[in-house]
């Protein structure tokens, strides 16, 4: 058999540089090195396989191996992640949630405030006025209540105000007002006198509760004598106190007695002498027009009865 004929030898400068370029892509991408074996006639000769890249080499290229340390930092990055993305989604819901809660504390601190201040001495009773008093000394009323001063009008104790007042019994009905920051104002009604009641004792003036206002020995002027059957507690003294509060302010100063065996025959006794039969309680205010109507018509008249408004007898 016949050999073939050899391969024509590359030039030298040829193949010193592929030599030398597969020699720095060999060591760029850590591939396995090629070398050529020439022999001395020239020729090349087959490849042959570099060395085997050792077990530290092939340690660097491949993966390094997962720690506990790399697992807890990734999963606490991924927890970090999630909470900025709750924070983004929910921003909204938690600025509405602020405003809503600091409105409410401002209230709560408000309101807090304000009960502090108003049960604090800076809103204690300095001054005390009674307005209403006419018969009665104002001045002695505001003294009986003096122990209140110095205390926050919000601790102003109303029994201890009435206890006070029960000294007075030409008072009817009182009402507190407190004026911040120190003024307490006492508002009272003083009963109304209809006539004396005479006894053993002297004379008792009373309203038309039947209250027995002051007793004097001497009956005091401008208060008409009562003369009722029953006392007080009977339903004769109901009915001419009623009618001696719905008298006309004028006439109201020129009446010297009342009389009544029940209630409905209520009789008025003025210091002119005129008698007026006055009947019952009943439509007192006609009673009272009429009364005074028939008065100016008739100024000689000596009684006048009035128990029917609309059939006025004159005597």
């Amino acid at each position: 058999m016949r050999r073939p004929p050899p391969l024509p030898t590359p030039p030298a400068g040829l193949a010193e540089g592929a030599s030398r370029r597969r020699a720095q892509s060999g060591t760029k991408g850590r591939a396995r090195d090629v070398e050529h074996d020439e022999p001395a006639d020239g020729r090349i000769a087959p490849l042959r396989p570099a060395p085997e890249i050792g077990a530290e080499a092939a340690g660097e290229v491949g993966e390094r191996p997962t720690s506990t340390r790399d697992v807890w930092r990734a999963a606490r990055a991924r927890r970090r992640a999630l909470r900025a993305e709750i924070r983004r989604f929910t921003q909204r819901s938690r600025r509405r949630r602020i405003i809503w809660l600091s409105a409410i504390g401002a209230v709560v601190l408000l309101i807090g405030g304000t009960t502090a201040a108003a049960y604090s001495p800076l809103f204690a009773v300095e001054e005390i006025t009674v307005l209403g008093a006419t018969t009665l000394d104002a001045a002695a009323v505001e003294a009986a209540l003096a122990e209140q001063v110095g205390t926050p009008l919000a601790l102003v104790d109303s029994s201890e105000v009435k206890a006070a007042l029960l000294a007075f019994p030409l008072i009817e009905t009182y009402a507190l007002e407190a004026k911040p920051p120190h003024d307490l104002t006492v508002r009272i009604v003083e009963r109304t006198p209809v006539g004396v009641i005479r006894s053993d004792a002297g004379y008792t003036l009373v309203d038309a509760a039947g209250v027995a206002l002051a007793t004097t020995s001497d009956q005091p002027a401008g208060q008409p004598l009562l003369e009722i059957d029953g006392g007080t507690d009977s339903a004769a003294f109901e009915s001419a106190g009623l009618v001696v509060r719905s008298v006309p302010a004028d006439l109201r100063a020129l009446l010297t007695g009342v009389s009544a065996t029940t209630a409905d025959d209520v009789t008025l006794t003025l210091s002119s002498g005129l008698t007026v039969v006055w009947g019952s309680s009943e439509d007192s205010p006609m009673k009272s027009e009429v009364l005074t109507k028939t008065l100016l018509s008739n100024p000689e008249a000596s009684t006048i009865d009035v128990t029917s408004p609309h059939a006025v007898v004159v005597g």
